[in-house]
């Protein structure tokens, strides 16, 4: 039988690089894969060269864009409110419950569901893998309702916060579509003993590790910044969003002996982290810099004498998270200041590359920092440490567990 795989994903696939990670060695271990994502307006497909397929389903709302047609239908409109004003009345009733409400995302997301299932179906894969909860449901209508295949569900996140009751759906949702599943993946061991406790089984674990470099460009950060040589880069690395510790980030400041703090990202707090940081008059000690791509970032994060991973344990997600950024630390040989967090925790305590510290404490922050810059020899010791720990938390090492997943699937 022709090992096919249809995957899902809920993004545009930019920079995923857990789903790419995954896709890229499904190709190589010779399954013929088809990844279908979100897209733009218009369904566009891309071929990776000896790799696989990516199929980005596009939606494009009914819109009006000649004015003459904008002209013509006000016209009928207003004929249609003379003659049958109750036509009129639902016909403007259901423009503005369509275009002014946020049904109108509800019917997108409708819309892209079934597609996926439409190029799901037609793939007539061997396995169907859903990479979120959000495509769950359409890797089992073609896998299970539909074909008689195998499904796998892939949690790259807690998609619910079994620890507060945000959400009656999620966990309904959930707990249905799993009866259907013939594997479950989970990203960390804190998370598959959750669901260990809520379903009564132990899923697979595959950690999402990044790759091991086999070379690094040089890129001079200091330059870019226009810093001095000898100014110690303290990093921030990642998504600017709330509950990462930015904030109290910035409190931390006036208590670092030296250094200059760069966040090196995109996302809604940046423009409140750079008005912050001219109202407190702190320009002088902060940087900022756009989002890298993925292939990059080592590059960039290599300069940084250490760096900062300040998740707060706002719900289930942050608490068990093991984040990218974490582990692109230790390949780049930078030791980490992080919270206190099972995961995170297992890693900087069994291989000493860093200082736990309580995220939401500056003076707690500025000291573990100041500990590297009075202790060199310290944070020397934990960057040579950051090298055998990136041989064991590299993607080669799970992409076996991973790949022995499918072969166990492909063989019932």
């Amino acid at each position: 039988m022709k090992k096919r795989v249809t995957m899902f994903v809920w993004n545009e696939f930019q920079n995923d690089a857990h789903v790419l990670r995954e896709c890229t060695a499904l190709a190589e271990a010779g399954y013929e894969l088809q990844l279908l994502a979100l897209g733009q307006e218009k369904t566009t497909a891309e071929e990776r060269a000896n790799q696989f397929t990516i199929r980005r389903l596009g939606f494009k709302p009914l819109i009006l864009p000649k004015q003459w047609h904008q002209i013509m239908l006000l016209f009928l409109l207003f004929v249609t409110i003379f003659y049958i004003p109750l036509l009129a009345i639902s016909l403007i009733g259901t423009y503005f419950v369509l275009y002014k409400t946020k049904l109108k995302y509800v019917i997108r997301d409708i819309t892209l569901a079934i597609k996926m299932i439409y190029w799901g179906i037609k793939a007539d894969a061997t396995v169907y893998h859903a990479n979120d909860l959000k495509t769950l449901f359409q890797a089992v209508v073609c896998g299970k309702w539909i074909r008689k295949r195998k499904v796998i569900f892939d949690s790259h996140e807690m998609d619910i916060s079994h620890t507060h009751d945000d959400s009656v759906m999620y966990p309904l949702v959930e707990s249905f579509l799993m009866r259907y599943t013939d594997a479950c993946i989970y990203e960390n061991d804190t998370r598959a003993r959750l669901i260990e406790k809520l379903y009564h089984f132990f899923p697979n674990v595959v950690y999402n590790y990044p790759c091991l470099p086999t070379h690094m460009d040089v890129i001079n950060l200091h330059d870019t910044l226009h810093l001095p040589e000898d100014e110690l880069i303290l990093l921030y690395q990642g998504s600017l969003q709330e509950g990462r510790g930015l904030d109290i980030l910035l409190d931390a400041i006036p208590h670092i002996k030296r250094g200059t703090i760069v966040f090196a990202g995109e996302g809604p707090m940046k423009p409140v982290l750079i008005e912050e940081t001219i109202r407190r008059k702190l320009s002088h000690r902060v940087r900022f810099l756009p989002e890298v791509a993925a292939e990059q970032r080592l590059a960039y994060t290599s300069n940084a004498y250490m760096g900062f991973q300040l998740l707060h344990d706002t719900y289930f997600t942050h608490y068990s998270a093991t984040p990218n950024e974490l582990f692109e630390y230790i390949m780049a040989g930078v030791p980490i200041v992080a919270c206190d967090f099972p995961e995170i925790r297992k890693v900087l305590k069994n291989d000493e590359i860093g200082v736990i510290v309580q995220p939401d404490n500056a003076h707690a922050i500025a000291k573990a920092v100041n500990i590297f810059i009075d202790q060199p020899e310290l944070r020397e010791k934990m960057h040579q440490n950051t090298f055998q720990a990136r041989e064991k938390y590299n993607w080669a090492n799970e992409k076996i567990k991973f790949l022995k997943i499918y072969q166990r699937l492909i063989e019932v």
